[in-house]
């Protein structure tokens, strides 16, 4: 090799090395992954944050609706309720993949080592229809004191007065993540509980004047 052929590609490196054209395309790449992971992620959290703030609206509203039927409540009532909370939740899909179980909590009338709380009724809604209510079911304390502290969590059990009832929600939701295959959040359960005073109401028994479908749980 002669002299000027070898300086000729000699000098060829040094253009080379000091060639920066797509340097920064080749940062962009592999910034971009993790660039992605933190847009999705933020995107993410925010459908899950607005995921918690439907379930909890829904669990507040059904109690507060169905607290509100006066003089007397029905399975219309109830389904007007239920509207609601299905309107509520339309933007997170939650009737399909949610579940609501309303139940009217109030003293059984019993006397002595029976005397208590009752749940006199209760309706659900939803498909998630492999949860079941966590306090009890329709007819429990009726003829006992089989719910004598009420309903809700150990150290937090909410009961009602005598003369009226109290509308105790359960609210579940299996939440949906907006980007499923990349798991960033995956398959997690909401669940929110909530209560409310009937205000005017006089008669705690349901009826169903129109013959309609119970929504029973």
């Amino acid at each position: 090799m002669t002299t000027r052929k070898f300086l000729d590609r000699f000098a060829g490196v040094r253009r080379l090395k000091r060639d920066s054209e797509g340097v920064a395309l080749i940062e962009f790449a592999f910034s971009l992954p993790i660039l992605l992971a933190l847009i999705f992620g933020g995107l993410e959290t925010a459908n899950y944050a607005l995921a918690h703030l439907r379930v909890s609206q829904i669990a507040m509203t059904v109690a507060d609706n169905a607290g509100r039927v006066d003089t007397a409540i029905d399975e219309a009532n109830i389904q007007e309720v239920f509207a609601g909370a299905a309107l509520v939740g339309n933007s997170i899909d939650f009737t399909q993949n949610g579940r609501i179980v309303l139940s009217s909590l109030q003293p059984n009338n019993q006397t002595g080592s029976d005397e208590g709380q009752m749940i006199n009724w209760q309706r659900c809604m939803g498909q998630l229809t492999s949860i079941t209510p966590s306090y009890g079911v329709e007819g429990d304390g009726r003829t006992d004191d089989s719910l004598e502290l009420g309903m809700g969590p150990t150290g937090n059990k909410i009961t009602s007065a005598d003369g009226t009832a109290v509308m105790f929600v359960e609210v579940t939701y299996n939440y949906q993540p907006l980007l499923p295959t990349f798991g960033i959040l995956g398959t997690r359960q909401i669940r929110y509980e909530s209560a409310f005073t009937v205000r005017d109401r006089t008669n705690q028994n349901i009826t169903n004047t129109q013959g309609l479908t119970v929504s029973s749980c």
